[in-house]
Parts: structure tokens; sequence; C-alpha cells
């Protein structure tokens, strides 16, 4: 299934395997850091030393995040050795959790952080090479949904393995992600030599403003070569995606510890958190197949649509707060997430040129992580109320709607047709 319709041949199919192994170390990860820093300790406890998580090893993080793009920019030659790299260095620091997760020592804070830029080195890196290896008649869209569907399948797939590893030792889950991730670093190997490939490519800066756009300019004229623009179109789909990804980490963490003292009726604190956490994967992957069928629809129009959806339904399960509309809420948040990057990913194929769009790909993940741990900082800091909850989460995406519905609008009447305004 991998190597279909050409993606065998252009060698997506082995992006897509390495992509899975990846989801499925990540997931064997995260079992074992909720287990160790979530539900072994009470509520009351657990919310303190996941605030102290977040604070060693998120803020950090959120320093470090803009760095990685501008660093792997210049290392274009070296893709495969640098997701190698990622993978040997995340089955190291796994080896390293397990020590810590038995002992509770510091050294756990350290080990997480190192993961998390890691995986971020891997995310960004991934992102550049997928336009290396489209297959004939495919677009960037269909291509992402591929490998994007085939780490979400891992990860799902993972996740009970992962648990019953937990049964048998805190340690186990994390020599299961050490395998798979050495695994994933000769994986990394078997991509395509034209990866490495840097021909055309230059550097991108997220921006339209105007001072952005004045004329060509070339590396020996620049302090910093290379910046470019990408557009009015994309930089509003971004805002619109960082609103939906500050939604996600803020539902994470915030319903982990409400329904940790407030279960679904009849269930554990545990089942209701798998319930929801269900609920979001299978919209997630809902989203993703209807990005692949949706890939020739304007892409402005499809974010305005989810985000205004999530807006609904968030709304809606603040008012009329209860179990059902939780779940409903998890869910229309992972089918909006996943549509709304994939549109992101259209307008960058569409309105970013070639040469710089490896590097527009680069930045805009890191901003969307940026935003993912803004709204994980939000959802701890909240009191444990429902209503409260769900209606800072109505905010946040109506703050992202509001601000970029009428940009994107605009550029979806004209047609989608932009100039490639190249600063």
């Amino acid at each position: 299934m991998t190597h279909a319709h050409g993606a065998g041949e252009s060698g997506l199919g082995k992006l897509i395997e390495l992509h899975a192994v990846n989801g499925a170390g990540d997931v064997m990860i995260t079992v074992a850091l909720a287990s160790t820093v979530f539900f072994s300790v009470p509520t009351d406890e657990a919310r303190g030393r996941v605030a102290l998580y977040l604070a060693i090893t998120m803020a950090p993080f959120t320093v470090l995040a803009p760095v990685i793009g501008p660093l792997l920019d210049r290392v274009p030659h070296g893709r495969r050795a640098a997701m190698a790299t990622a993978m040997l260095a995340r089955a190291l620091l796994a080896l390293l959790l397990s020590a810590a997760v038995v002992t509770g020592g510091l050294e756990l804070y350290p080990a997480a952080l190192g993961v998390l830029v890691a995986s971020k080195a891997y995310g960004v890196v991934r992102s550049a090479v997928v336009p290396r290896l489209l297959p004939p008649r495919f677009s960037l869209v269909k291509a992402n949904s591929r490998v994007t569907l085939g780490g979400l399948l891992a990860t799902g797939a993972a996740a009970p393995v992962g648990a019953g590893l937990q049964l048998i030792g805190e340690r186990w889950p994390l020599y299961g992600a050490c395998v798979l991730f050495v695994a994933g670093t000769f994986l990394s190997f078997s991509l395509p030599r034209g990866v490495d490939s840097a021909k055309g490519e230059d550097t991108a800066l997220l921006a339209a403003d105007a001072e952005h756009l004045h004329g060509p300019h070339r590396s020996g004229t620049l302090k910093r070569p290379g910046l470019r623009t990408v557009g009015t179109a994309v930089t509003h789909a971004l805002a619109a995606n960082a609103a939906l990804r500050c939604l996600s980490g803020f539902l994470i963490f915030f319903l982990a510890f409400l329904l940790r003292v407030h279960p679904i009726a009849g269930q554990s604190a545990a089942v209701s958190l798998g319930i929801v956490g269900v609920a979001a994967g299978a919209g997630n992957a809902l989203g993703t197949a209807v990005g692949a069928w949706l890939r020739s629809r304007a892409p402005e129009l499809i974010i305005v649509t989810v985000v205004a959806i999530e807006l609904g339904v968030a709304v809606t399960a603040a008012v009329f707060f209860g179990t059902v509309l939780v779940a409903c809420l998890g869910a229309v948040a992972g089918f909006a997430q996943a549509l709304g990057k994939l549109s992101l990913d259209a307008l960058i194929q569409r309105d970013v040129p070639e040469r710089v769009r490896t590097s527009a790909f680069a930045r805009s993940e890191t901003l969307l992580q940026m935003s993912w741990v803004l709204g994980g900082a939000i959802g701890i800091a909240l009191p444990l109320n429902g209503v409260l909850g769900l209606a800072v989460a109505a905010a946040i995406v109506a703050v992202g709607w509001l601000t970029t519905v009428r940009g994107l609008l605009a550029s979806a009447r004209h047609g989608g047709t932009v100039r490639h305004r190249v600063a």
C-alpha cells in the first residue's frame, strides 16, 4: 500500500514507512512519560509535576524551536543523515529515560526535552523531503496525506502495544521505542539520494509586509541572504492553523486533568481519556483522508470552513457542556487540524516558488509547534471547570478565525491567482 501509484518508484513509499516507524516510536515514549508523570500520582500532585515538566521541557523548547529550521537550512545536502541522527538521538535518549522513569531522577526532564527537539528536527526535514519524492501526477497535498496517514495508522497500532509493554514494566515501552528508532536510523538511509539535493532551493521568510517586497535580492546583497516572502494567503492560512494547533495543545492538557477528576459517567479516568483520544485520532485520520479527496478545491475555503465548524462545535460544547459534546469536540478538533494543515501545505505548494518552498515548510512547522506549546501552557494553568475551559477553547478558535477569514476569502475570490512576489 505504501508503494502504490508510483510511490515506490519515486521513493515516497520509503518515507511513508519511515514516518510510520517515527510515529510508533513517539507514541511508545508518550505512553511511558504519561504513566510516569501523570497517572502514577494523585491528581493534585500530577498537575504540579506536569507543570514542572512543561516548564523544564517546553519552555526551553520554545526558544530552541525557531533555531531548528534555520540550522537545517544550512545542511540541505545531508537530509538523510539529519533524519538518521534525529532517530539515533531518540533511541539513546529512550535508554536514558528508561532509567529515569524508575528512579524519578531529574535527568527525566532534559532527556524529554532532547526527545522533543530531535522529533521536531525530524519533522522539519521530513517536510523538506516530501517535495523531492513526488510521484508523477501527485500533488503535494496527496503526498503529505499519504505520509501523515501512515504515521497515524502506525501510532494507533503502537499505542495498545505500548500500553501492554507498560503493564510488563515501566522501562519496556522505552525499550520498544529504542528498537523502533534504531530501525528508523537505518531506514533514513534507504531514501533516494535525491533528497539530499538542494538544487534551486533557498531560504524563506514567513512574512508578507511591504518591506520584504522590493524586488529580487541575491545572496551577495544581504547580510542574511535569500530571505523571501511567501504572500498573504499563506500567512493568513498559517495564522488560522496556529489557532487550531493552539487549541490542540490546550485540549490535550486541559481535558487530561478534567477527565481525571470528572471522568465520563461509569468509566475510569484512563478509559475516559482513551475515549476522547480515540475520537480525536479518528477525526484526524478522517481529515487526512478528506484532504486527499479535496486536493483540487480552493484551500482557503477549506480552512475557513473547518475553522468555522470547529468554532461552532466549541461554542456548543461550552454552552451545553457534556460528555458527548466533549468527545465530539475532540473529534472535530482532530479533523480540523488535519484538514487545515493539508490545506496550508496546498497553499505553500501553490503560492511559494519552488526554490523557497522547502524552507517555508520548515518555518511553518516551527511556528505551529510553538502554538501547540502555548495552548498546552494555557490548558494546564486554567482551573478545572469544564464550561470555563471550553469557553477558552472557543475563544482561541474565534481569534484565529476572525483575524484570517477576510484575507482568506479575498484570496479565494481571486481564484487562487497570486503574483509570485519574491523579495
